[in-house]
């Protein structure tokens, strides 16, 4: 007979994070996803904890990039929206950056 008990996951600490008058950047977004993704042990080897930290940057970098791109697609599809609506005016705010 199995003991399921054995195999239920660890369940963590819950971590909140806000913003105040604006959202997250996505720098912010890859950080909280890279540190989701990879958990570096304080008792790991240094060799293995510093290639894990490289790794993890790596991560953080390459899921910034691709949050960034799927913004700028984002305004861009907005932005040809309110052209189509007929508010051509609004299409210089949602593009600036």
């Amino acid at each position: 007979m199995m003991n399921f008990e054995a195999m239920m996951p660890m369940v963590g600490g819950v971590q909140v994070q806000t913003t105040s008058q604006r959202g997250f950047t996505p720098e912010e977004v890859a950080t909280r996803c890279a540190d989701k993704l990879i958990s570096i042990g304080d008792q790991s080897h240094p060799l293995i904890r510093d290639q894990a930290r490289a790794f993890k940057e790596q991560i953080r970098a390459a899921v910034t990039f691709y949050v960034k791109d799927a913004v700028r697609n984002d305004r861009h599809t907005i932005a040809m929206r309110l052209r189509d609506a007929g508010h051509p005016e609004l299409i210089k705010a949602i593009l600036e950056d």
